[in-house]
């Protein structure tokens, strides 16, 4: 049975006897009180659900007569869309979701999927694994003090081109945009005016209390000396003022970054996987 595009649901029988409806979301309340439920596991996704970045996604959920049973998003502000698709527990509900919704997701995306959930989607699309990575919580704020920030300053539209600069240099395969900067949460560590280590965030909402930290990297020749640490725990000091939940993802083969995040207080509450997806036929 085919999504309805029209906000009516599309009903199906299930042995149980319950029904369970596949529908477009539109209804910002409903779909946070479902990603509430593990705020760490979705915080990429709440905080999507802010104004900067809600207009740039596209949301569908399974719902029962009980409510929501699995919800996923595709995000449309980068040159690839990215579907985020997290789930806990059985993943039968989540499978459901992506087999109705495959037809008129993106030809070509980048792909976060709970592990399990990738089988709904393997008739209708090439799959390249891109890594497994672990979603990080912080859990002690305490381990931030004794770090030292002092040479970590804010960044803002002003120093766009040297961040771009930078990036292209740094970190080729970075997910920063310009519009981030509108976030105010970036900070840097400049040395001789040139910028050298930069921290910042992929989702922030002061509404949602939520931040997903990301874009974080230093110059290849100023790694090792802490600057990483110093730019991060800044941004978590930064964070704290205005929301309650910190996240992050890292990749598993990344030790030394784990090594970082723990010692800053973070720990791993979950895993997923990343895929590149391109339609069948497409090529």
């Amino acid at each position: 049975m085919g999504l309805c595009l029209s906000h009516q649901a599309a009903r199906e029988e299930h042995p149980e006897g319950s029904t369970l409806e596949r529908i477009l979301l539109d209804e910002k309340d409903e779909i946070e009180a479902f990603l509430r439920k593990n705020v760490f596991l979705h915080i990429y996704a709440l905080g999507d659900l802010d104004d900067l970045f809600w207009e740039h996604t596209r949301w569908f959920g399974l719902k029962g007569p009980a409510g929501l049973k699995a919800v996923t998003m595709t995000y449309h502000g980068y040159d690839r869309p990215v579907l985020v698709a997290m789930h806990e527990g059985d993943m039968a509900h989540m499978r459901e979701l992506l087999t109705a919704i495959a037809p008129i997701l993106p030809d070509r995306c980048y792909a976060h999927l709970s592990p399990g959930s990738l089988t709904a989607l393997e008739e209708s699309y090439l799959a390249t694994p891109c890594g497994i990575y672990h979603k990080m919580a912080l859990v002690d704020h305490s381990a931030l003090d004794g770090i030292d920030t002092s040479r970590v300053v804010p960044l803002t539209t002003d120093d766009l081109d040297d961040m771009l600069e930078f990036y292209e240099t740094s970190y080729p395969n970075h997910w920063f945009q310009p519009r981030m900067l509108r976030t105010g949460q970036y900070y840097g560590i400049r040395e001789k005016g040139v910028l050298v280590s930069v921290a910042g965030v992929h989702v922030y909402s002061k509404r949602y209390e939520v931040a997903a930290m990301g874009n974080i990297t230093t110059r290849p020749e100023h790694r090792g000396k802490g600057m990483a640490r110093a730019v991060s725990a800044k941004l978590c000091k930064a964070l704290l003022k205005t929301v309650k939940h910190i996240g992050l993802n890292v990749s598993v083969n990344n030790k030394r970054a784990l090594k970082l995040y723990r010692g800053m207080g973070f720990e791993i509450i979950g895993s997923y996987e990343e895929y590149a997806l391109e339609r069948k036929g497409e090529r």
